[in-house]
């Protein structure tokens, strides 16, 4: 069920910022910043060979990872994601086995433009996690 890694991201106050120095020192890939008005973010990834990171910075006073921030003033990972072959029966799995899924269970559509969740993190080590529809 659960697939790759497909990101880590990182709770920033600018991530256009943030991720410049991974395309000046590295020659990494930047995206352009992206919002997401639904999930309170600006996004900007930054394209490895095996996988992305994320950074994210708060889209707003009401965003999620503002209160984040103010704990983690500097920034820091906030959650990975993990790909799975269908978001719908990996949340009822999870569910089943005891795990806790964030907001209302219904996915929605998140920065690559598949469907995705998050996951409570007292179950799972301390770590938010999100699936992504692969």
């Amino acid at each position: 069920m659960l697939g790759r890694l497909n990101h880590v991201a990182i709770a920033v106050k600018d991530a256009e910022k943030a991720a410049k120095i991974y395309g000046a020192a590295f020659g990494a890939e930047i995206s352009a910043a992206v919002p997401l008005p639904e999930h309170g973010v600006i996004t900007v990834f930054v394209t490895l060979p095996n996988t992305k990171i994320e950074f994210i910075q708060p889209l707003g006073e009401a965003s999620p990872i503002a209160k984040f921030l103010e704990r983690n003033a500097d920034g820091g990972i906030h959650h990975v994601c993990y790909d799975v072959p269908d978001i719908v029966a990996a949340r009822d799995t999870l569910i089943k086995e005891g795990a806790r899924v964030l907001g209302d269970g219904v996915p929605k559509i998140g920065a690559h433009g598949k469907p995705v969740l998050f996951l409570h993190p007292k179950d799972f080590s301390g770590a938010l996690v999100e699936i992504e529809q692969a």
